[in-house]
């Protein structure tokens, strides 16, 4: 009987172990689509060394999401893929601090798998007879693409504007496009497209902002300026600010 009570008295120390206390501050991040895997990887890093605060995101086009911000969107950190968008929210005066660049990209040709369309550069882009999505030119990656066409002198013959960069991407990962234009860091994430360098691709500057006076939420933009994260965005493929 006093083994049996014992036992019981094991089981109750090992097994009903208090659940773990929920986090207790939450900061929500609106980013750039371009920046998805990375600021995931990034918040995953941050909890553990911040186990009391949980990330949460909406990921979109930065012209989007900046649109939401400014109409009430309850976002606590803003990190947008361009300057002149970051610029909606400061100047709507909601930004608790002056803006700071974090991290650079550039554009890319993504095509399927194998090229069939027999993409070599963005001179194709001006081709009818080929299927091509860009972004919409009020996100940032659409803006990017303009400037890179005019810099080409092309006039690019269009099928499809997509409201982000993960849009351009589906399209091209199912075959739907002959080629589309991305950013180096969604071709290397996806893994299921081809990308193609060319030279009229210049940098473009992505900054983050705290847009609460959230502490939790300034201690993020911290982390992601951080060695530990700008080693992840590094990795990603994003070059520095």
């Amino acid at each position: 009987m006093r083994f049996a009570a014992l036992a019981v008295a094991a089981f109750l120390l090992t097994g009903c172990t208090a659940p773990p206390e929920p986090p207790t501050s939450t900061v929500t991040v609106f980013a750039a689509a371009s920046l998805t895997d990375s600021f995931t990887e990034i918040a995953a890093a941050f909890t553990e060394e911040n186990p009391d605060v949980e990330i949460v995101f909406s990921f979109g086009g930065s012209s989007t999401l900046a649109t939401q911000i400014v109409e009430g969107a309850p976002a606590d950190v803003f990190a947008a893929a361009s300057p002149a968008t970051m610029a909606t929210v400061v100047d709507a005066g909601l930004a608790t601090t002056d803006p700071v660049a974090f991290a650079t990209n550039v554009l890319q040709i993504a095509v399927p798998t194998g090229n069939p369309g027999e993409v070599v550069g963005l001179s194709d882009f001006a081709n009818p007879d080929l299927l091509i999505a860009v972004c919409a030119v009020e996100v940032p990656c659409g803006s990017a693409a303009d400037t890179a066409f005019t810099a080409a002198g092309i006039t690019a013959s269009v099928d499809t504007y997509e409201q982000d960069v993960k849009a351009v991407l589906s399209k091209v990962e199912l075959g739907e496009v002959d080629a589309g234009l991305v950013y180096v860091t969604d071709v290397l994430a996806n893994g299921r497209v081809d990308g193609i360098p060319f030279d009229e691709a210049g940098p473009v500057e992505y900054p983050i902002v705290g847009v609460t006076d959230n502490e939790a939420a300034a201690t993020f933009v911290a982390f992601v300026l951080s060695a530990w994260g700008q080693a992840i965005l590094a990795a990603a493929g994003f070059g520095a600010a």
